[in-house]
């Protein structure tokens, strides 16, 4: 039995190795929980990277804190790992500076829509030509399990234990509204269709805005589980033309589930575009 295992396995990493699959990935283990949905997210990451033949040299991932911070450290390529909340601009003024990267923002829902809430209007008006991936659990998780900016009304948590009394912000609802050109949704336990979004996103010319539907398999034992995902989680099915801003916002109203692209502006130039008219 050892015998075959063995040899199964050693196909299998020989497929790896055939495949370049772990090119996009550094050689430090990541650190999150077992079972948590950042997994899936990297994983889409790393093929929508490979897919479309990234140089790892001209890839830059910035996050702030949280769990979804680490993220630069699992990636083989340039990256930071900034304040709190601060990965858009940081990220901002990198692709002003070099325009030639390919630059990513990273955050949790608590760190983008939190204490890093006002970056996101100027990005998304100023329409600067980075990607970012919003790791949404709807909880604090690496500082043990508080509420977020999206957790829901009443639910129970550790700085909430009677329920949280705040109203949830809506992540698709705000990029909309803030004027991003590209707003799409994702779901960690969807690698493939996540690739796809995220592929999409880095093609885009212009502010690309990733929500992705994760749980936290840690502090959140009865809001976003796996098992709530897989049961809710739907494909919006939306055709070229109606991903329009009327369509999108009536999508996004009371709508937590829906992934694939909301709204999408291929006209509107981005920043460095508008500079070099100057």
């Amino acid at each position: 039995m050892e015998i075959i295992e063995s040899v199964y396995l050693d196909e299998k990493l020989e497929i790896v190795r055939d495949i370049d699959f772990l090119q996009y990935r550094s050689q430090d283990l990541p650190t999150w929980c077992p079972g948590c949905g950042y997994f899936g997210i990297v994983d889409a990451f790393y093929k929508a990277c490979r897919e479309l033949a990234l140089k790892h040299e001209d890839i830059v991932t910035v996050s702030g804190i949280g769990c979804s911070g680490r993220t630069p450290i699992f990636v083989n390529s340039y990256g930071f790992h900034t304040l709190h909340g601060r990965s858009i601009p940081v990220a901002s003024g990198l692709k002003l500076a070099r325009e030639d990267l390919t630059v990513f923002a990273v955050a949790g829902d608590g760190d983008a829509l939190g204490i890093g809430g006002g970056h996101l209007p100027h990005v998304a008006r100023k329409n600067i030509n980075i990607t970012f991936l919003l790791f949404d659990n709807s909880i604090y998780g690496l500082t043990k399990g508080q509420s977020s900016s999206t957790t829901p009304y009443e639910m129970r948590t550790n700085s909430h234990p009677a329920g949280n009394p705040d109203t949830p912000l809506n992540p698709i609802k705000l990029a909309l509204s803030y004027g991003a050109s590209f707003v799409a949704r994702g779901y960690a336990g969807d690698p493939q269709g996540l690739k796809q979004i995220i592929k999409d996103g880095i093609l885009h010319q212009g502010f690309s805005f990733i929500q992705i539907l994760t749980p936290c398999v840690t502090f959140d034992k009865e809001n976003r589980t796996w098992k709530n995902l897989k049961e809710n989680v739907y494909d919006l099915n939306l055709r070229k033309e109606e991903k329009n801003m009327e369509t999108a916002m009536r999508m996004a109203e009371n709508e937590p589930y829906g992934i694939g692209i909301f709204f999408q502006d291929r006209q509107r130039p981005h920043y460095q575009e508008i500079l070099r008219n100057k």
